[in-house]
């Protein structure tokens, strides 16, 4: 019997991934790593496409829209920047940019599109299981077992338990991974969050030097729920951490 995922999704569901890339030896090796770990996978080779793909249209070959889409960023047709932007735009799928580019530049762009991680080339499976793992546990997390239910923070109302934000009675719409950090730094008020403790605790632990990641995940925050003129929810503690402020 073939092992199944490894993964903490609190959903019975088989883990859909769609895997973006137009190499098919990375195309082989990584289809065949998932598909015996339990993982149904399907393939895209053109960036053209993915994005109704995600959303709509026309879907993987058991009719599920994807879990995790695992995106090439040199890929034909739309590359994958053009193709993290548009999901982005339209669903809070779980997007792990796995790439040959390795510079901080395309990485900071990638994570600034809305990318939840973001991986070089080459990799090992055992490194890509747990990324995707990372990134489920946002996707699909777990009831919060304490602490407060709903944050109230001037005119940003956190709902835990419906995973659902609002701003002056307007939804604001989350990514996972946007809302995981939020709930961190909101269960905490006033309290400093060091860096490497953040990072652990929403990407995971091996995560704790990127604090790019905080970085650009702060200021998406920022400017979603703070106001021009008034004073932040996020505060910046230089080289050590952040704070939320309740007004």
């Amino acid at each position: 019997m073939a092992p199944v995922a490894e993964v903490d999704v609190h959903d019975p569901r088989p883990t859909s991934v769609l895997l973006v890339e137009d190499d098919p030896n990375i195309v082989d090796l990584v289809r065949s790593n998932l598909v015996v770990r339990g993982f149904d996978v399907d393939v895209a080779t053109t960036g053209d496409g993915v994005a109704a793909r995600v959303v709509g249209g026309a879907a993987p070959a058991d009719g599920a829209r994807p879990d995790i889409v695992l995106l090439d960023l040199m890929l034909p047709g739309s590359d994958g920047f053009e193709v993290c932007r548009a999901i982005r735009e339209r669903s809070a799928v779980g997007i792990i940019v796995v790439s040959a580019r390795g510079g901080e530049g395309d990485k900071v762009r990638a994570l600034n599109l809305g990318a939840d991680d973001y991986m070089t080339k080459p990799f090992g499976v055992d490194e890509l299981l747990a990324r995707i793992t990372a990134t489920l546990r946002r996707t699909r997390p777990a009831p919060v077992a304490e602490g407060p239910r709903r944050i109230v923070a001037g005119d940003v109302v956190i709902d835990l338990d419906a995973q659902r934000v609002t701003k002056d009675g307007v939804r604001v719409h989350l990514t996972p991974t946007e809302l995981a950090l939020l709930r961190e730094l909101a269960v905490n008020p006033g309290a400093l969050q060091p860096h490497a403790q953040l990072l652990r605790r929403v990407w995971g632990a091996g995560y704790e030097r990127e604090t790019e990641y905080l970085r650009v995940y702060v200021r998406r925050l920022r400017a979603k729920l703070e106001t021009a003129g008034a004073p932040p929810l996020i505060v910046t503690e230089p080289r050590l951490g952040y704070r939320f402020e309740v007004p």
